[in-house]
């Protein structure tokens, strides 16, 4: 006799053979069928009751960034559904697979203004790669598992509204999911043409450069060998900082607004960059517009889509690195490569320079130095949005197997505190930070007591500064206008922590925060630090004044001071003492 079954429980029952491990949501009167099911199933999926629905989505969308495997959150209809959007939104724009469980009335009700109905499918189509609701109780399992697979084949969120009464029927057992039929795709290997082709530019060229994004996530040790082989210096998209080590001689960091000198610098000398993996919006300004580039990716839509191509290379980037090192003959260093990464020195050293200072309010690089001297070699970054990015990109080390996630394509202030949970909940044994602004802190602070209810020991740092500090930075160097909107409450964060039930710090110095660190080691609950931040800016390198070889020297005397930057020299500077010295050689 065939066994029964709810539809919701068919529902979970997919998830649970996809390896789902956690259900991120809040329940509501219309998702009653599908909370029963989660009770039936808390055996086998975790839920967590998260205090928003947006903070849910997040963290279904983080633990996509940090694992690579899809996730999942929910909400009720109407006001639950609505919540979920942002956070999908992040997920949709940096392309990570997501399933949202959306509630509806039931069947009975539905199209008949009843309590928070409302037609749901079309506030998802934007967001959505597949967004169905459910007609049938029988239809649900194989729409879960079709979800799934479509979340996955096309690296974005896929959702299934289910309606009330269809949660709670009974339908048969039967239902087998596909997974199984779910294999890691294979790319064709590059064609001899185009390996030809780009070990020739790279002979050629007398300034290359590489440049890779996620897409480059497995090919660290490709990556580094071209670099070595080729003398080629590596710059990374803001996302793939950490897929080669901080301290790796080569690896400039990020370039753009968050970047680290050398990597903003290098771009607009090059005359040849390799591209791999890597899409990035703001790529079009970031670059010398008259250099070659080969670009390598696994999807054929983005090759030229940022800038015109000289050799495009269709297949992943171990195979096509792995083929251009082979063919290519090795290089000496270029006045271009040595100077890269002289930059890169001078950069760290004037970074470093700060790190014991004492000044008050004190500067972020006294406490990322603790934070980096505290942090094993598996902790895990849940990083927020605005100036903390900045800062992140810059004064934190990745090594090891240390993991990090943000929000970026989309952005979102908020980030921070579901991802930690995401990641706390992921990686038990793994110590764990976020990392926020006041302002992001604020938005979605609550998430604080869910780390409190579910006894997960994060580290939250906050860094006041009292402004939306990356916003203040483009109203003063971009548009030239007046602050507007920007200023925020001096607010007691430890106290309001500690309300919460997290036990909490507030740091004005160095030594206090490597108090707080070390006490915080003696405590199983959630952690808050209130870094009282000085409210300087981060040195912009979007708008940097240090070349006296072309810029104005009162502009340039302006920044020094502003930036404490007397020891900060241009990338240009370096280049011409790395060609005076090849010419001695010679």
């Amino acid at each position: 006799m065939v066994e029964k079954i709810s539809g919701s429980d068919a529902v979970l029952k997919v998830l649970e053979q996809w390896g789902v491990n956690h259900i991120y949501g809040l329940p509501g009167g219309s998702f009653d069928s599908t909370m029963n099911a989660i009770h039936n199933q808390k055996d086998k999926i975790n839920y967590v009751q998260v205090r928003h629905e947006e903070a849910g989505a997040i963290a279904a969308s983080a633990t996509a960034k940090l694992t690579g495997k899809v996730d999942v959150c929910f909400g009720s209809a109407g006001p639950g559904a609505v919540h979920l959007l942002n956070g999908l939104y992040d997920a949709k724009s940096d392309g990570v697979p997501v399933v949202a469980l959306v509630a509806q009335v039931p069947t009975s009700n539905m199209n008949m203004d009843f309590f928070q109905a409302m037609d749901e499918e079309p506030i998802f189509d934007d967001v959505a790669v597949w967004n169905r609701t459910a007609m049938t109780a029988d239809a649900l399992p194989r729409m879960t598992d079709e979800a799934i697979r479509q979340a996955y084949m096309k690296h974005g969120v896929a959702v299934l509204t289910i309606p009330k009464d269809l949660g709670w029927a009974q339908i048969d057992d039967t239902y087998e999911p596909n997974l199984k039929s779910h294999t890691a795709p294979a790319y064709p290997d590059p064609r001899p043409e185009d390996v030809s082709e780009a070990v020739k530019l790279i002979k050629d060229a007398k300034s290359p450069m590489i440049y890779f994004g996620l897409g480059a996530k497995d090919a660290a040790d490709e990556l580094k060998a071209v670099s070595e082989k080729f003398k080629m210096p590596l710059v990374s998209s803001v996302l793939a900082k950490g897929i080669i080590d901080d301290d790796y001689p080569a690896y400039l960091g990020s370039t753009g607004r968050v970047a680290p000198k050398p990597g903003a610098e290098i771009g607009f000398s090059t005359d040849l960059i390799l591209w791999v993996g890597n899409d990035v919006p703001f790529s079009v300004f970031l670059f010398n517009k008259k250099a070659k580039v080969i670009q390598i990716d696994i999807e054929s839509e983005k090759l030229g889509k940022r800038r015109h191509n000289d050799v495009s290379m269709l297949t992943d980037s171990k195979k096509a690195l792995k083929a251009i090192l082979d063919a290519g003959e090795e290089r000496k260093p270029s006045a271009f490569y040595q100077a890269a990464l002289a930059d890169k020195t001078n950069w760290l050293d004037w970074q470093n320079s700060f790190k014991d200072v004492t000044e008050k309010p004190v500067r972020p690089e006294p406490i990322f130095d603790v934070i980096n001297k505290t942090a094993s070699d598996k902790a895990v970054f849940a990083v927020d949005v605005g100036n903390v990015n900045i800062n992140f990109e810059r004064l934190i080390s990745m090594h090891g197997d240390q993991k990090w996630a943000t929000s970026g394509i989309y952005a979102t202030m908020g980030f921070a505190l579901p991802t930690s949970i995401a990641a706390k909940m992921e990686y038990p044994d793994r110590d764990v930070y976020s990392l926020s602004g006041d302002g992001g802190f604020a938005m979605l602070m609550e998430e604080v007591m869910t780390q409190v209810k579910y006894g997960l020991h994060v580290v939250n740092v906050i860094f006041s500064n009292e402004t939306l500090g990356y916003i203040e930075a483009e109203q003063t160097d971009d548009t030239h206008q007046p602050l507007s909107g920007v200023d925020l409450p001096d607010t007691n964060w430890a106290e309001v922590a500690e309300g919460m039930g997290a036990v909490s710090y507030t740091v004005r110095t160095k030594d206090d925060m490597k108090k707080a660190l070390e006490d915080a080691d003696s405590t199983d609950k959630p952690v808050v630090i209130d870094v009282k931040l000085t409210h300087d800016m981060p040195l912009t390198t979007q708008h940097m004044f240090i070349d006296p070889a072309w810029q104005d020297q009162k502009k340039i005397d302006a920044f020094v001071k502003k930036y404490q930057a007397q020891d900060l020299k241009p990338f240009s500077y370096f280049l011409k003492e790395a060609q005076e010295g090849q010419l001695q050689t010679n």
